[in-house]
């Protein structure tokens, strides 16, 4: 007779065979198109991380965290980064699949964590999603209001802020871009592409002219709080890092994954890292760093030495940027939507494919009207925290699953491998930690009740519905 621990372990840590997976996933009737290339992954990646980060927190953690040092806090959080990076180029190497994390986590620690991973994961890009969303409506509505189109405060901002009742604009681009991904992932990619290219080229343009208003007397002190400072700008800045994992979620999507998904995320996050660094180098060489607590540091910082024509630029190039990290959140999440249901954890019918366009149309559009109604009524407020726990939660995961993968099958055949096993995962899995410990108090309560409601729908549904567990109780007979 087996324990109770042991029927528990049976039961809840049951996992998924890398082969069998493989094997369901090409036989599967929902099943994606391959259609894209390293550069379209890449750009995915990008397009997921270069947004609000960059033009809104650089200016907040240079003035109260770090100073000038804050291009080291970017060094510090870019390899905390890469850590996890190189994990997700090994696992999605060996698993090229839907679902990202979720999907690695299944084969590693069984449906239980896999199931939390995905919840968690949801509420990653869901909770990322509105927040851009909104922001997305308050760079447009200056800009509008900038050539003379007023829109009215009650239909662009969420009910309490500024005597909002709704925020239509918010709700047009999240419904603008479900459409769009409806249509097909390569057109879809396509368009990011473009953004992509778009919002480089206009960083590169600020980085250039702002270079040469650059004063070196503003750089010292270069490090005004300290080591201390330089570790808490990092983990205030992490958030303009996040997006690269969303480039593995495309898996299933992309031709020859096993070798463009790894250049993909790795490419993503060392363009964006030499960005980043060359943009806080010029924005804190032309203004003092205690000058650039503003929301909008590179507008002030342009306004401050007299260039007010660079501003509209600017504001041109964080609409861009911050469209393409919206449509990236917004083609990742149905994808874990989609896996979770392939498995049986969530209604079947969430995992449908398009007859003509071959993307998961129902996840896509349930994703997207409860994103565009959440982003129409709701503020920004803590809740965007959550977006660093979740993605911090899933880094720590991915990089402990690959030490898991390399004891457990060493036999398995990867295209791409972390070096230096096993620090560079166990320094992933330390860093990304540290960084949650340091998060506020509330996210972690807001992070701990979003768990406990998808172990309610687990225990109430997926339990009961998974087609591993279905499985494997057919074979016990």
């Amino acid at each position: 007779m087996k324990s109770t621990i042991e029927e528990c372990k049976e039961r809840y840590f049951i996992k998924k065979d890398i082969e069998s997976m493989l094997k369901d996933a090409e036989a599967s009737p929902h099943k994606l198109k391959r259609s894209l290339g390293a550069l379209d992954v890449t750009a995915v990646g990008i397009g997921s991380i270069i947004g609000a980060g960059i033009f809104v927190l650089t200016g907040v953690a240079a003035a109260t965290k770090a100073g000038p040092a804050i291009v080291l806090s970017f060094v510090i959080a870019a390899i905390a980064c890469a850590f996890a990076a190189l994990c997700y180029a090994e696992l999605s190497s060996m698993i090229p699949l839907s679902g990202s994390a979720y999907t690695y986590s299944y084969s590693t620690m069984g449906e239980l964590i896999a199931w939390i991973i995905g919840w968690d994961l949801i509420l990653e890009y869901a909770v990322g999603a509105i927040a851009v969303a909104v922001g997305w409506s308050g760079y447009i509505s200056d800009l509008l209001g900038a050539v003379g189109i007023n829109l009215p405060p009650a239909l662009c901002n969420t009910p309490g802020i500024n005597g909002g009742v709704i925020n239509l604009p918010a709700i047009f681009i999240v419904l603008l871009l479900t459409g769009l991904l409806v249509i097909g992932t390569k057109q879809s990619a396509k368009l990011n592409l473009a953004l992509v290219i778009l919002k480089i080229g206009i960083l590169l343009l600020v980085i250039i002219v702002g270079a040469l208003y650059v004063n070196t007397k503003n750089w010292d002190p270069f490090m005004p709080f300290g080591a201390i400072g330089v570790v808490g700008g990092a983990g205030l800045v992490f958030f303009a890092y996040i997006g690269f994992d969303a480039a593995s979620t495309m898996a299933e999507e992309t031709k020859n994954p096993q070798r463009n998904i790894p250049i993909g995320i790795i490419a993503s996050l060392v363009i964006c890292t030499v960005l980043y660094i060359c943009a806080a180098l010029v924005l804190t060489g032309m203004v003092p760093y205690n000058l650039l607590a503003d929301m909008a540091p590179f507008s002030f910082a342009f306004g401050h030495i007299g260039l007010s024509w660079v501003k509209s630029l600017i504001a041109v190039g964080a609409i861009v940027s911050i469209t393409s990290v919206l449509l990236v959140s917004l083609m990742a999440q149905p994808r874990i939507f989609f896996s979770l249901s392939r498995d049986g954890l969530l209604p079947p019918g969430i995992s449908k494919v398009h007859r003509r366009f071959k993307t998961p149309y129902i996840a896509t559009i349930v994703t997207g009207i409860t994103v565009a109604i959440c982003a129409g009524v709701i503020p920004i407020g803590t809740a965007a925290e959550l977006t660093n726990i979740g993605t911090l939660f899933a880094f720590v995961l991915v990089c402990a699953g690959v030490i898991m993968l390399r004891k457990r099958r060493p036999d398995i055949k990867r295209a791409f491998k972390v070096p230096l096993m096993p620090w560079i995962p166990l320094m992933g899995v330390v860093m990304c930690a540290l960084l949650m410990i340091s998060l506020p108090a509330i996210t972690w309560f807001g992070f701990i009740a979003w768990i406990g409601i998808g172990l309610l729908i687990y225990s109430n549904y997926g339990m009961q519905k998974s087609k591993l567990w279905i499985k494997y109780q057919n074979k016990s007979k």
